[in-house]
């Protein structure tokens, strides 16, 4: 059971990574990804070709061994103390906030995953509601762009108590390489969306060390995103996710004459 906590503020009724720094040529990267559940029409063409198989878990992406944490201590008691501070740059956060001016529509209703005390959403565009989740209630109670929110451990449980296809978007800013059951967390993302909703997950290479997964530990930039492709890919009903990936910094000219650029040009990646 959870609980619902409204927040005093008045009721209004892609896979971004930040800049990751590589020794060997010191430059950095900035990565969108999203995806979105399948329209109206796809939804009712599905139903004549698949019996109801949207949602499913086609495979699992991840071994037993690539779930494990350094830290096993459960995560509420990690964050029980609230972090009122910002995990990634400016010049993250600006790019995605233009990223949601762009992509989320003024009176959608949006559900925030793994939430803190703010989520970067544009603060002229008024949604429907914004429904935040996170797992520490002091930080969550300072987030004024959300309407509600609720506490929950996603590793424990990922079912989210919540109607089916009852939000036109899914954030997760920054958390995703926590997620120990990544494919039942986006399977239930999928369930929430609306038919043409989109789920944006944003990720950098800061983090928690001991909190997050030994296959997001383990792994390279490059790796990473296409872990979290392949967390979409595993879901049946998801759109080919969508990667866009820029460069900035001194190193990107040297960047553009790099083999991992002709890499990020074959993902069908935009740079600049």
């Amino acid at each position: 059971m959870i609980t619902f906590h409204p927040n005093t503020k008045l009721w209004y009724p892609y896979i971004l990574t930040q800049p990751q720094s590589f020794k060997a040529q010191n430059l950095s990267i900035k990565t969108a990804i999203t995806a979105s559940s399948l329209s109206s029409n796809q939804h009712e063409s599905s139903k004549t070709t698949s019996s109801s198989s949207a949602g499913n878990i086609k495979r699992l992406v991840l071994t037993q061994q690539g779930r494990t944490k350094m830290n096993s201590a459960p995560d509420r008691e990690f964050y029980a103390y609230p972090r009122l501070v910002t995990h990634v740059d400016n010049g993250f956060i600006s790019m995605l906030t233009g990223l949601y001016r762009k992509r989320l529509e003024p009176g959608w209703e949006v559900l925030d995953l793994m939430s803190s005390w703010v989520s970067h959403l544009p603060s002229e565009i008024e949604y429907k509601r914004v429904v935040g989740h996170g797992l520490n209630t002091q930080e969550l109670a300072k987030n004024q762009r959300l309407d509600y929110f609720f506490v929950k451990d996603l590793n424990q449980d990922q079912e989210l108590e919540m109607e089916s296809c009852s939000f036109d978007a899914v954030l997760c800013t920054v958390s995703v390489q926590y997620l120990q059951q990544p494919e039942k967390v986006f399977a239930e993302v999928f369930r929430v969306l609306k038919p043409g909703g989109i789920f944006i997950v944003s990720f950098s290479n800061r983090l928690f060390y001991e909190k997050a997964i030994s296959a997001w530990r383990d792994g390279t930039g490059y790796s990473r995103v296409q872990l979290v492709v392949q967390y979409f890919q595993c879901v049946e009903g998801f759109t080919q996710p969508e990667t866009i990936r820029k460069l900035s910094g001194d190193g990107k000219r040297m960047a553009e004459q790099s083999p991992f650029a002709w890499i990020t040009r074959f993902l069908g990646c935009y740079l600049g």
